[in-house]
C-alpha cells in the first residue's frame, strides 16, 4: 500500500514536471518571437516561470477549492485581487530583469515582445487560467462522482428500507388470513362435516401459494384469481345458504403479473367485516383486464353499525403495499357508506 502511494504521488509529481517544462518551452517560443538571442529569451522565460507556478498553484490549491467550490465568493474575489496584485508587481519585476539585469539598460536590446507589460502578464495569466479550469473541470467531475455514488447509496437504503416495510406488511397479512380460514375449517370439524376434507384441501391450496409464491416480488394474475375463487369456495362452505357471492372476471391475461397477495386481502376483508342482511351476506366482485391496466371492484353488506368504523388492519396495510409497489400508476377509492362498503381499484401492471 505506501509503495502504491508513494508512486502514485511519483508520477503526479513527474506530470507536473512535464508540463511546467512544456509551460516554459511555450514561453521561449512566445517570447523568442522576432529576437534571435535565444540566451535571453530562455533565461527571462525561466525567471518568469516561479512567478507563473506560485500564482497557479495558489490558484487552483488554495483560492479554488477553498473559496470557489465552497461558495465563498466575497473571500475568493478578495483574496484573488491580493494574489492579482502581488504576481502583477513580480511580473513588472520581471520586466525589469529583462531591461536591466539581460539587456544592460538597454531597451534595444529586449525581446520585442519581452517590452510589453501588457503581453507578459497575458503570457502568465493564459497559463494561469487554462490550469485553474483543467481544475474547476476535475473538481466538478469527482464532485459528479460522489454524487452520484452517494444517490446509489441513498437509493439502495431506500430500496432496502422498502423490501424490509413491504416483507413486515406481509407477515402482518398472513396470521390475519390463516386465523379466519383455521376458525372456517375448526366449525366444520367440530360438525364432522363430509365437506371439511375438501375444505382442507382448498386451504392447503392456500397455504402452498402463502408460503411459497407470497415472497416473491410478483405472480401472474391468474393465479390471484384462482386462489380468490379457492377462497370464497370455502367461504361459501362455512355460510353455507347464507352467502350470496357474484364474482365476474374478464379479459384476464395468462402473462399479466402482480404483487401476491394484493387483492386476496380485500375479500378477506368483505367477508371479516361484511354483515348478513335479509338473511344474506351479499358480496360482489368484478375483475377485468383492458391492455396493461387492471380494474377490480369489489362491494359487501354491512350494518350501520360498521359504518365509519375504523378500518381494518389488512385494509390499511394494502394501501401501504400499493404506495411501495405501484407509486403513482393506481387508483384507490373506498366508500364507507351506512349499508355497503365499496372500494375500486385500477392498477397500471407495468
Amino acid at each position: 500500500m505506501l509503495k502504491k502511494i508513494v508512486l502514485q504521488k511519483l508520477a503526479h509529481f513527474g506530470l507536473h514536471i512535464i508540463f511546467w517544462c512544456a509551460v516554459l518551452l511555450f514561453y521561449t517560443y512566445f517570447f523568442g518571437f522576432n529576437s534571435n538571442d535565444f540566451g535571453y529569451v530562455f533565461s527571462f522565460s525561466s525567471f518568469l516561470m516561479p512567478i507563473t507556478i506560485a500564482t497557479t498553484y495558489v490558484f487552483i490549491y488554495k483560492l479554488i477549492p477553498d473559496y470557489l467550490v465552497t461558495k465563498h465568493y466575497k473571500r475568493f474575489t478578495l483574496y484573488s485581487f491580493y494574489t492579482i496584485i502581488i504576481s502583477n508587481y513580480l511580473i513588472v519585476i520581471s520586466v525589469f530583469y529583462g531591461l536591466v539585469y539581460l539587456s544592460n539598460f538597454q531597451y534595444s536590446n529586449m525581446a520585442p515582445i519581452s517590452r510589453s507589460l501588457i503581453f507578459v502578464a497575458t503570457a502568465v495569466y493564459m497559463v494561469v487560467i487554462i490550469v485553474s479550469a483543467f481544475k474547476l473541470l476535475k473538481l466538478n467531475l469527482s464532485q459528479a462522482k460522489k454524487t452520484k455514488k452517494l444517490e446509489t447509496k441513498f437509493l439502495e437504503s431506500q430500496l432496502k428500507m422498502k423490501e424490509q416495510e413491504l416483507h413486515y406488511l406481509k407477515m402482518q397479512i398472513h396470521p390475519h388470513f390463516l386465523f379466519n380460514t383455521l376458525n372456517t375449517l375448526y366449525g366444520f370439524a367440530l360438525k364432522k362435516a363430509d365437506e371439511a376434507p375438501e375444505m382442507i384441501l382448498k386451504l392447503s391450496n392456500l397455504l402452498d401459494y402463502l408460503l411459497y409464491k407470497v415472497d416473491k416480488p410478483f405472480v401472474l394474475l391468474s393465479d390471484e384469481v384462482n386462489h380468490i375463487q379457492d377462497y370464497l369456495e370455502l367461504e361459501n362452505m362455512r355460510f353455507n345458504k347464507t352467502l350470496n357471492i357474484d364474482f365476474k372476471v374478464d379479459n384476464v391475461s395468462n402473462e399479466l403479473k402482480i404483487a401476491p397477495m394484493l387483492l386476496l386481502p380485500f375479500v378477506e376483508n368483505s367477508f371479516k367485516h361484511g354483515a348478513i342482511k335479509s338473511g344474506k351476506l351479499n358480496i360482489k366482485m368484478r375483475l377485468s383486464c383492458k391492455a396493461n391496466t387492471l380494474y377490480f371492484y369489489i362491494e359487501n353488506s354491512q350494518n350501520k353499525t360498521e359504518f365509519n368504523k375504523e378500518e381494518g388492519i389488512g385494509l390499511k396495510n394494502i394501501k401501504k403495499r400499493l404506495d411501495l409497489t405501484y407509486k403513482d400508476n393506481y387508483t384507490f377509492n373506498i366508500k364507507n357508506e351506512a349499508s355497503v362498503f365499496k372500494v375500486d381499484l385500477i392498477i397500471n401492471l407495468n
